[in-house]
């Protein structure tokens, strides 16, 4: 009965709206539905902490805070491992992989199960964020609103950037952060049919929001003292150190990754993870959940109460003490981060990028103002001014931090000072990592697509599909008289040579025994060993397309074969089979139409 309905309003659809303009229909659905499921993250999380946490109080919360990560980090590491059965981590990553292999499919569990796992995880104390889990929320409403309606491929690449637009808008109230968000982090190109339909998924995103949490910025932000041009130079020095910063929260973060992978069961990855996370929160409190009251305090002077319930107590009216403090907090922050999601949690970098932002634009200003090494810099406007630049140099998205923050806090009178540090946190970064925390394990793997319309159409390509498997197999054994019958039922000039067992040992060229197939005493004489040359170069099945095509220049061959990893044969490429299937995406993928 609901097949048959669905079917007739498709039929409906078709004959009576454009697709142009039902694509506009889509994403402002994308816009409403991603930001009732923010808004419904955001709950979720809040109500949980709140139920954990109203009790509380700094002589005795510490012993709650020990048990309580562990518990979220178990039952949300339960939940995906026996209810979804699924790897739901590393969300945004995720987006971009489905984007470069040229499906933008995500699986329909991604529409709930990532929303059920960081609220959990987050609400129990982990120490993520809860933004990657509702972008992969967002972008999953996107594509499989797309697929429901049968859209194309290049419909589907665009609706999976909407819902990542919205989900942004939705949860944070930032409506340009949002689209700037898909540009630079997931990559998508903007075009004249591309550009409204993001706009239209931000704004309805952002404007559901405003209706049900109200219109107050996230953080309340109060400039008590205005910018003054003569701080430019400690603006950028803060660029830099966030910069730096950012290079330490990504190399460990990989780092500690590699860490947790090596530890194939969960028991172990669960108990690794626990006593870590455990540990530092129970030393350091503000490493508890988002961290996005750390950054109210910092943003509001109120940075003292941050030592309440640590070991660094009785040390709150020391400067000294604050900034070992804020130090100790910025270098094991990213190991508590890693340790969440490690040992079962779920969650994102999104929040961790922005608390550690704040901690290090504080901390660079107030220890300048206790060692007397600048003229007095604001500590707020530091703080706010480091969330920028953290963020613009882990996630390589200067834009995105810029109007983030802006919209975020309100902050918009410090608007020259966020496009400063967040420049010079980029531009620190880039000189020792190309690639953003998000991008770079699908960069190691040659999946990575990318603004560059050339490398992201050969991301795009898959060599499976353009391998020809019609070439008629010869063995070393076999004599001139058998390959002459080979090459008469062939319509090809090159012959694979085989053994027993599938492996690869060279090719036979027409070219190389024209002079002798035609002469019949030479038939039982030569066997393929005798004239079988080793190909130019082989190519592997695992080898990323960019990489192919530097074969194909640096061998200046037409046709290359491609082998396994235990170099049996598979197969032939030709040079113009890839330029014709590059051809097609280009028209497909990028073009304005």
């Amino acid at each position: 009965m609901i097949r048959n309905w669905f079917d007739a309003l498709f039929s409906w659809r078709e004959k009576h709206i454009k697709e142009k303009h039902f694509i506009l229909i889509i994403s402002f659905l994308v816009g409403i539905a991603t930001a009732m499921t923010a808004i419904l993250l955001k709950s979720m999380i809040h109500f949980i902490q709140h139920i954990l946490t109203e009790r509380m109080d700094v002589t005795n919360a510490n012993y709650l805070y020990l048990v309580y990560p562990i518990i979220g980090i178990l039952l949300s590491g339960l939940f995906v491992k026996y209810i979804v059965k699924d790897d739901i981590g590393h969300g945004v990553t995720k987006i971009l992989y489905a984007i470069s292999q040229r499906k933008s499919r995500i699986k329909r569990h991604n529409t709930w199960s990532s929303l059920v796992a960081s609220s959990i995880t987050i609400g129990l104390g982990g120490s993520v964020g809860a933004e990657a889990p509702i972008v992969l929320t967002g972008a999953a409403i996107g594509s499989n609103l797309g697929s429901l309606f049968k859209m194309e491929q290049k419909t589907l690449m665009l609706l999976v950037g909407c819902g990542a637009a919205g989900a942004i808008a939705g949860i944070f109230k930032a409506p340009i952060a949002g689209l700037l968000f898909t540009i630079e982090v997931l990559m998508l190109d903007l075009t004249m049919t591309s550009v409204l339909p993001l706009l239209i998924s931000s704004v309805t995103a952002a404007t559901v929001s405003y209706v049900f949490t109200g219109q107050e910025a996230m953080f309340k932000f109060t400039q008590m003292e205005a910018f003054v041009i003569g701080r430019i130079p400690y603006v950028l020095m803060l660029g830099v150190v966030c910069g730096l910063a950012s290079l330490y929260f990504t190399r460990t973060t990989i780092w500690f990754e590699s860490i947790f992978r090596k530890l194939k069961t969960f028991r172990k990855k669960f108990v690794f993870g626990a006593v870590v996370l455990s540990v530092l929160i129970f030393l350091l409190p503000p490493l508890y959940g988002e961290g996005y009251d750390t950054i109210g305090s910092l943003l509001g002077h109120q940075y003292n109460q941050l030592l309440d319930g640590s070991l660094f107590y009785d040390m709150k009216s020391s400067s000294m003490g604050v900034i070992i403090f804020m130090l100790l907090i910025i270098l094991l922050k990213v190991f508590a981060t890693s340790a969440t999601n490690g040992g079962g949690g779920c969650g994102g970098i999104f929040a961790p990028s922005l608390f550690l932002g704040s901690i290090v634009g504080f901390t660079f200003s107030y220890a300048s103002n206790y060692l007397g090494i600048f003229s007095h810099l604001p500590e707020e406007n530091f703080a706010l001014m480091g969330m920028a630049g953290m963020m613009a140099g882990v996630m390589h998205a200067p834009l995105t931090a810029v109007f983030l923050i802006a919209e975020l806090t309100g902050g918009f009178d410090l608007f020259l000072p966020l496009m400063i540090v967040s420049i010079s946190s980029y531009i620190t970064i880039l000189s020792f990592e190309r690639h953003s925390l998000y991008s770079i394990r699908l960069a190691q793997k040659g999946e990575l697509l990318t603004h560059h319309k050339d490398k992201a159409v050969l991301t795009l390509l898959n060599l499976n599909t353009v391998i020809e498997t019609d070439l008629i197999e010869v063995k070393p054994e076999m004599m001139l008289g058998d390959v002459v019958k080979a090459i008469a039922k062939s319509k090809r000039n090159v012959f694979p040579v085989t053994d027993q067992r599938g492996i690869l040992r060279g090719v036979v060229l027409l070219d190389d025994i024209r002079n002798i197939m035609f002469r019949p005493e030479l038939y039982e004489r030569f066997n393929v060993k005798k004239f079988m040359v080793s190909p130019p170069a082989k190519l592997n099945i695992n080898q990323p397309m960019e990489k192919i095509m530097q074969i194909f220049d640096d061998t200046k061959a037409w046709n290359l074969p491609v082998i396994d990893n235990e170099d049996k044969y598979i197969g032939f490429v030709s040079k113009s089979k890839i330029f014709n299937a590059y051809r097609d995406i280009l028209v497909e993928n990028f073009s304005e139409g």
